[in-house]
């Protein structure tokens, strides 16, 4: 199970947002906390008010609404009585259990999830401190709730495969098969508070894979200048396509304002989580000759997407690594020199001059490179399987050199970190006496 907890500043926003999908026939309200009647027997306005009366003990709270998603994996099945027993126990564990709450099953993504929906002003006018509640409060209840009713673990899962939810609506957003904030919001729901990103390019290399892209617009224009953001939906060649939605409309507010402390606060990943993508990148140059398209085809097996960046000109300047296990984006510089664009077109022996120009031909497309950045389907097969089966790759000199990658922090042999590198000291001339 995943919790994922938000504040807002109004109630109303996240109430209607719930009701409005009960309405839409793709949620339902399956339960309350400290409700006086049963959830069937009331009304919105009941609903609502039980939230607005208390919230009037204490005015001076702003950011009051309290809205918490319990995400399952897609193989659980649970009843509404056993999604009602969870709900209950996760808010009592983490301090909500005397507040009131509503619960709605949503029925509008990949995988089963519940929406909670309470606020954090007590019956005593008292304000419940929502600080570190992730850390403090939530994740130990989480835990445990996993080994109470016999969840699907977050972590630590066989095959050391980590808990994944499944893409909403299908992974990709289709311009003109849903509506376009709908389906543009469901994606943003999944991806802002799932993947860890430090840039706006960095983002984009994940929203792409769902035909979404972030836009701050030219440079010298208005938009950009007051810091304004745009949301738009991309065709299947990766241009944009319909009319853009401002940042602002989005229930979330994910502005660029929004967007700059999620860069400040998110981290590039553990040391394994970097190592991983360096190891995966690696073991697909085990190969004695390898083309930019076969390095792109072996990484999608291991679950990372490759998103290249091209100027006007469709000469390549930057590659993107999304890492669809552990949620991580990496810059290719970011990983280290051999790891950028410039260096991995040096490793490729056979970079043919369609790759090299990385242009919008048919060929091309058939291997998911577009006229803007490579689009891999999402896949996340280990690569330990893809291993086994792939019988080029079985030679008794390729397994040593698969053991060297796996004990070695870094995999070029002649390759030495920056950061491990002495300074080296300047040789004094003999002073000349002459």
């Amino acid at each position: 199970m995943v919790a994922i907890i938000k504040t807002g500043h109004s109630i109303y926003k996240v109430f209607y947002y719930n009701e409005n999908k009960v309405k839409e026939g793709v949620a339902e309200c399956i339960g309350a906390g400290n409700y006086p009647i049963d959830v069937d027997k009331m009304s919105d306005t009941i609903k609502l008010n039980r939230f607005l009366k208390q919230l009037e003990l204490n005015e001076n709270v702003k950011r009051n609404s309290v809205h918490i998603s319990l995400n399952f994996h897609s193989t659980e099945d649970h009843s509404k009585e056993k999604l009602m027993a969870i709900a209950d126990t996760y808010m009592e564990k983490i301090g909500f259990g005397e507040q009131p709450y509503l619960v709605y099953q949503h029925h509008d993504s990949g995988h089963p999830h519940l929406h909670l929906v309470s606020i954090n002003v007590e019956r005593d006018g008292k304000r419940i401190d929502m600080q570190n509640i992730g850390r403090n409060q939530s994740e130990p209840a989480r835990k445990e709730i996993e080994e109470l009713f016999g969840l699907v673990k977050a972590q630590g899962r066989v095959n050391n495969q980590d808990f994944e939810l499944q893409p909403i609506i299908s992974g990709k957003v289709h311009y003109g098969r849903n509506e376009s904030k709908k389906a543009i919001a469901n994606v943003l729901a999944q991806v802002l508070s799932s993947y860890k990103y430090t840039s706006l390019p960095e983002l984009n290399a994940v929203l792409q894979q769902y035909n979404v892209l972030t836009d701050r617009g030219n440079e010298n224009s208005r938009m950009f200048k007051t810091k304004g953001l745009m949301y738009r939906i991309l065709d299947e060649n990766g241009k944009p396509i319909g009319v853009p939605i401002k940042a602002s409309l989005f229930y979330n507010k994910p502005i660029l304002k929004f967007l700059e402390g999620k860069f400040a606060s998110n981290t590039s990943g553990q040391i394994s989580d970097v190592r991983r993508v360096k190891n995966a990148i690696d073991m697909a140059f085990l190969r004695t000759e390898i083309s930019l398209t076969q390095m792109v085809q072996l990484l999608e097996k291991d679950g990372i997407i490759t998103v290249f960046r091209k100027n006007a000109e469709g000469l390549l300047y930057g590659i993107t690594y999304v890492d669809h296990t552990t949620k991580c984006v990496f810059n290719g510089s970011k990983l280290g020199k051999q790891y950028s664009a410039k260096a991995i077109q040096k490793r490729c022996k056979s970079i043919t001059p369609v790759e090299q120009k990385m242009g919008s031909s048919d060929s091309e497309k058939s291997q998911g490179i577009t006229s803007q950045t490579t689009h891999s389907k999402i896949n996340t097969t280990s690569f330990g399987d893809d291993f086994q089966n792939n019988k080029s790759v079985g030679s008794d000199l390729v397994m040593g050199q698969l053991l060297n990658i796996l004990t070695q922090s870094e995999q070029a042999a002649n390759y030495v970190p920056y950061q491990l590198k002495g300074k080296k000291k300047k040789r004094r001339g003999k002073p000349n006496n002459q």
